[in-house]
């Protein structure tokens, strides 16, 4: 298993439940066929440049292991999530 780091900017608008439901599902995705190591919530944030004419971002940083097929799939559910600005996914293991 490869060690990986996500980290999505959540849309700041959204309401507290929703955006911990979508905190929650990208944690249920990876778990699928991995696991959580660390969850860390930011917060609100203010943005280095306007993504959809909005300056501030809810960020969350999560590490996990997982096989080298999940993040593929990890990135293409959250490219089409609706709550997600933005998200990189990182290979931790690579230098």
């Amino acid at each position: 298993m490869t060690n990986y780091e996500v980290m999505f900017i959540i849309d700041p608008i959204l309401e507290d439940d929703k955006k911990e439901a979508t905190v929650e599902t990208v944690q249920q995705i990876i778990n699928a066929d991995g696991e959580v190591s660390k969850v860390d919530v930011w917060g609100l944030r203010k943005l280095a440049y306007p993504i959809q004419k909005k300056n501030e971002g809810y960020y969350v940083v999560v590490e996990f292991k997982a096989s080298p097929s999940l993040p593929k799939e990890l990135d293409r559910r959250l490219k089409i999530s609706d709550n997600v600005m933005r998200h990189m996914i990182i290979n931790k293991d690579e230098k």
